[in-house]
């Protein structure tokens, strides 16, 4: 068993060890580039180690975010345990953090599951960050803060997801990577209980437990809105759930039971799992249904809710004509955009954008190759990285591309991708200017107003942005002034001179007036 090696690819770019973060500027920008290789999303690499190697001591001197005290290895031997690189902002650790938590279940008088986050961004070193992003994702593991990547550097990791696999006797045994490792690591984890037990190593004495949680409100972790002359709708993410309210804050409606489920059904006897993007369209309602990986439809006039793409389980099929689109087996959809019956769906997972026919009941790939990396060129030749929102502009599909740190724009005619603003998955930062120079860090939010006026939710540097063109320069980007700070920014909608903001991690919606630049928080009531 140790020493094998499955030859194989990564779902993620690598970032390798040597040449990682060496410090941080004031203005929170990455002092060191990022040395990275792409490969296709739906792969994944198993490196093996020949022989145990000593444990880091690091590891031990790690921060645990959602514990108390100290977790060291030596108090875990007798038990395998499963350290899992991760960083919250990526989508093939949070695609594979349910099925860890899942297996570790499954095997739970025998295996940990500790989280080690180690962050792409200068947002994600903070405790409290790395300890509301575990709550959004329903973790119930032990999660320590891996801020300055000594961890990582000690064991050698070169992408996220990886887990180091370690013996009941404390040696490291193999290093998986990739989102689809799961199996593989459950038989790895298996065989070695197995191996441990006949030689008397094993302690079924219980895990380190988590403590902490959020505070009640009205909503919790809110990552979507929309909104009509009337009504506001909700994604309120981590309740599993979508709410109509009116403008001014009072519950007429809840779509999805709460509860983590995947059915149709009307009002709250459907199921959500993690709802994030909305749009409307006429008497519908679309879901991007993030975590059962479909997209659904509510009929506002009956409550039902209906499932029109994806089959609610993860998987990297492409569109083919014979295939309806409830029977595919996709990877996250984030965000949606409806317009003159056609829904484009931002495929994170799958680094594409995807258009639906509703009325033909038919889907296609429209921009993205597949593989994650920023590329601008012929959509289906061009490379996008975990896109999110988007925006219709004069002819132009606007993306939010989150891992890019970009904002890209289709020209839906002739199917031409470029980048308005951004420099690329490993050069996120914090700077106004024009498509040279400024720069995002994840941006998740887009609306336009209008005027054409674009404005962008930078979520992890946490600032609104405006974006104009500025004709041979391009497109300006321009931080707006706010009269609080923002945490975490993500859905935006407008209607008339109002812009709609979820502010993610706090849990809270805003009305922000576009004329006056006042910030009012929206109370949810009945």
């Amino acid at each position: 068993m140790r020493g094998a090696h499955c030859a194989g690819r990564l779902t993620s770019p690598i970032a390798r060890p040597e040449t990682m973060l060496r410090d941080i500027g004031q203005d929170g920008i990455w002092q060191d580039d990022f040395k990275h290789h792409d490969f296709e999303h739906h792969d994944f690499e198993e490196f093996a180690m020949s022989a145990k190697p000593q444990l880091p001591l690091s590891v031990d001197a790690l921060d645990w975010v959602n514990t108390r005290g100290r977790i060291t290895l030596d108090s875990l031997r007798g038990r395998v345990v499963i350290l899992l690189f991760w960083s919250y902002d990526n989508i093939h650790c949070i695609n594979l953090l349910p099925r860890l938590q899942k297996m570790a279940a499954r095997l739970h008088d025998g295996v940990v599951l500790l989280g080690v986050h180690t962050p792409k961004y200068a947002a994600q070193r903070q405790a409290l960050t790395i300890s509301k992003a575990a709550h959004r994702l329903h973790l119930r593991v032990p999660v320590a803060n891996d801020a300055d990547w000594r961890a990582w550097r000690a064991f050698g990791i070169e992408s996220w997801p990886s887990a180091v696999v370690i013996d009941c006797e404390g040696g490291v045994v193999r290093v998986l990577q990739g989102e689809l490792m799961g199996d593989e690591l459950e038989t790895l984890a298996s065989n070695l209980l197995e191996d441990a037990a006949a030689r008397d190593l094993r302690r079924f004495d219980a895990a380190p437990g988590i403590d902490g949680g959020e505070p009640q409100m009205s909503l919790r972790f809110p990552s979507a809105v929309a909104v009509d002359a009337q009504r506001l709708y909700v994604s309120d993410s981590s309740r599993n759930r979508v709410l109509e309210c009116t403008q001014d804050g009072r519950v007429l409606r809840q779509f999805g039971s709460g509860t983590p489920g995947y059915w149709d059904g009307r009002l709250n006897d459907a199921g959500f799992c993690d709802p994030q993007g909305l749009a409307l369209s006429g008497e519908s309602l679309y879901v991007a249904d993030t975590g059962n990986h479909a997209v659904r439809r509510v009929r506002l006039a009956s409550g039902q809710v209906e499932t029109v793409l994806g089959s609610g389980r993860e998987g990297f099929d492409t569109p083919r004509a014979a295939i309806a689109p409830r029977t595919l087996a996709v990877s996250a959809p984030v965000a949606l955009l409806v317009r003159d019956n056609q829904m484009y769906v931002s495929m994170a997972g799958q680094h594409q954008i995807w258009r639906m026919d509703l009325a033909a009941d038919r889907v296609e790939v429209l921009v993205g190759n597949g593989h994650n990396r920023l590329l601008d060129g012929p959509a289906l030749e061009a490379g996008l990285v975990q896109p999110a929102a988007l925006a219709y502009h004069a002819g132009q599909l606007l993306i939010a591309d989150a891992g890019a740190n970009a904002v890209r724009a289709l020209r839906i005619a002739d199917g031409k991708l470029s980048t308005l603003a951004g420099l690329g998955p490993w050069h996120p930062g914090l700077a106004d200017g024009t498509a040279g120079t400024a720069r995002f860090a994840h941006p998740l939010g887009l609306a336009v107003d209008g005027t054409g006026t674009v404005y962008v939710a930078d979520t992890l540097n946490g600032r609104l942005c405006r974006m104009n063109p500025a004709g041979r320069a391009g497109w300006t980007v321009q931080s707006m002034v706010l009269p609080q700070t923002l945490q975490e920014p993500a859905g935006l909608a407008i209607a008339g001179r109002s812009l709609w903001l979820a502010e993610r991690s706090t849990h809270l919606l805003h009305r922000l007036d576009l004329d006056s630049g006042a910030l009012g928080k929206l109370s949810l009531g009945a």
